[in-house]
């Protein structure tokens, strides 16, 4: 028995996501009227398009304010189904798809329906913070794979094989990456689906929430549309968050074998049930245009992320690797500079610059920047956070 004798073994160990938390506490100190430049968010800092809000405002209007399906609108997974085929080259039906509360319900479905106590379960380093988190609660064992910052974090294939073992359940990608920003190469998603057919056990994750969100230097393969063969053992999660600006709507989806699709809809059922009605209308909105509709927003992003590793590069005591997908910068920290706690502490503390530590992603020596905001803040953060780095470089 522990001492907390009323909270379970099992939720001891959970702790609330440090992105958020340092997001949220950048807000209140604006709040009290504190100078904050927040390059911390996860989150876009445009207005969802109208078209999506007026579906919504449509649907409300209609009075679909009722209890849906526990798996999600059938429209929307129909729709959704017809996305994945024409645009990510994946066979799918609506029975193949679950409509999720955002992108995170998605992929606590999958781990708690896949995964048995002492699974392991393979991570690639640096990671999206949930990921071991949602892995240890489902009682599986996280199992990572580290990536360096030097070599632009290009994940060397042979560790992957490695590191399975006959306990191995699970390998999770995550293309284009948070908290990198990399995009995988069309050659390194072959060589895991030619280990997936190697290990017949093996299940595979590909998170893509940020596949629209790419420069068209690189090209986005969702790794089910290179082996039709797995597509049984291949789980694609997306959702509407982030390429369409729709992180407070709470659509994400799931898509992968219809068995295991049928058992995360029973434990959604005995969980949140289905995902708001109306909001299901404005995705479907959003799906039926994509990626139409928010060309002009996908196009700034890339422009800020140009702004942002070129304005780290001139910062000494800073080194980064371009990189071409998703909203984010990675940024490695000169070997005099303390960790990336106690550097983002600083940067708060003394700069008003909110930032988060690479240690929530699984690197202390580095630290993750985001570009989903203005040039001008950005360009302001840049400042802030050349002001932190000369300091440390000189005391």
């Amino acid at each position: 028995m522990n001492k907390y004798q009323s909270i379970s073994e099992r939720a001891l160990g959970l702790e609330p996501s440090l992105t958020l938390e340092i997001s949220a506490l950048a807000q209140s100190l604006k709040k009290q009227g504190k100078d904050i430049c927040s390059l911390s968010a996860g989150e876009p800092d445009y207005e969802t398009p109208g078209f999506i809000i007026e579906a919504a405002v449509t649907a409300l209007r209609k009075g679909e304010t009722r209890y849906g399906p526990a798996g999600g609108d059938t429209e929307l997974r129909e729709a959704i189904a017809t996305k994945l085929m024409e645009v990510n080259n994946i066979a799918s039906k609506a029975e193949n798809v679950l409509i999720t509360n955002g992108g995170k319900q998605a992929i606590f479905n999958l781990f708690q329906v896949v995964l048995d106590p002492g699974d392991e379960v393979i991570i690639i380093s640096p990671y999206w913070l949930s990921y071991p988190a949602m892995t240890r609660f489902a009682k599986a064992i996280p199992i990572f794979i580290n990536t360096d910052p030097e070599s632009g974090f290009r994940l060397d294939i042979t560790q992957i094989e490695e590191k399975i073992t006959d306990k191995t359940k699970l390998l999770i990608i995550n293309s284009p990456c948070n908290p990198t920003g990399r995009v995988m190469s069309l050659s390194e998603l072959e060589a895991i689906v030619e280990i997936m057919r190697r290990h017949k056990r093996l299940l595979a994750m590909s998170d893509e929430i940020y596949e629209f969100l790419i420069s068209n230097k690189e090209k986005h393969y969702s790794l089910s549309s290179l082996a039709p063969d797995l597509q049984e053992r291949i789980f694609t999660v997306n959702g509407f968050a982030k390429a369409w600006a729709m992180t407070g709507w709470r659509i994400g989806y799931l898509h992968g074998n219809s068995n295991i699709i049928n058992k995360a809809i029973a434990l959604q059922s005995q969980s949140t049930s289905n995902v708001c009605t109306f909001a299901q209308k404005g995705a479907l909105e959003a799906i039926q245009k994509s990626p139409r509709g928010i060309e002009d927003m996908i196009n700034s992003y890339n422009n800020r992320r140009r702004i942002l590793i070129e304005g780290i590069k001139r910062i000494k005591g800073l080194t980064v690797q371009s990189q071409e997908g998703a909203f984010y910068s990675f940024p490695h920290l000169n070997k005099r500079i303390p960790n990336s706690l106690e550097f983002c502490k600083t940067a708060l503390e003394e700069e008003g610059l909110a930032i988060i530590p690479g240690i929530a992603f699984g690197n202390d020596r580095c630290i993750r920047i985001s570009c989903s905001t203005s040039e001008e803040i950005i360009n302001e953060g840049l400042n802030r956070l050349e002001k932190v780095v000369n300091n440390l470089m000189i005391s």
